[in-house]
């Protein structure tokens, strides 16, 4: 089963996807994971793309696109992958899809934790609030300006790719403002449905 997970900063992929990689034996892939295992490989597409990222360019589509390509063949991916951060583009999207063809795979779902910035932003100040209160050190991840960057980031990059996967009849939409369980229990219903297909 392979899966696209996609939800702003907040929704709760992280723990969705740890709940689908011990549930189904899927194997969460990270760009960044990936680009920075090659990088410390030393392979020879590790070098470029060290190459790449020290001159502070994003990494070319059809070197990400290679990347993904070998590490879905890896044993730990034999079960399907969920793919995270990527694709973030219409082009990135067929590639991918082209690359997946030629490898006779395809993706099962595409799914998106959708959220409320407003309340994930009051959630970030509560928390800020009680942590002051208790007098313990504020977390690293507990600022809202740095919040709302990574909101209008998502909102400006990865949500254009959106129309891409509806057109395709692919993409599900799930409330990610909902307890964990209830989340995990609608993404159940969508891969359930999707492998009766």
């Amino acid at each position: 089963m392979n899966i696209i997970l996609f939800g702003p900063p907040g929704a709760g992929k992280g723990t969705q996807a740890k709940i689908l990689e011990q549930k189904y034996g899927l194997k969460q892939l990270s760009t960044g994971d990936m680009l920075r295992a090659e990088m410390a490989a030393g392979s020879p597409l590790g070098v470029k793309v060290k190459g790449i990222v020290d001159a502070g360019s994003l990494v070319p589509d059809d070197i990400m696109i290679a990347i993904i390509a070998e590490r879905i063949d890896q044993p730990d991916c034999k079960n399907g992958f969920i793919l995270d951060g990527f694709p973030r583009t219409e082009a990135q999207a067929q590639e991918l899809d082209a690359m997946l063809t030629q490898k006779g795979k395809r993706l099962d779902a595409v799914i998106l934790l959708e959220v409320d910035e407003k309340i994930l932003i009051d959630r970030i100040r509560t928390r800020i609030a009680q942590t002051a209160q208790a007098g313990d050190a504020k977390r690293a991840d507990d600022d809202e300006e740095v919040l709302k960057t990574r909101l209008e980031a998502f909102r400006k990059q990865t949500a254009p790719i959106f129309p891409f996967y509806e057109k395709k009849g692919q993409l599900e939409k799930v409330d990610g403002m909902q307890p964990v369980e209830a989340v995990t229990a609608k993404i159940d219903d969508i891969l359930a449905t999707k492998k009766a297909a």
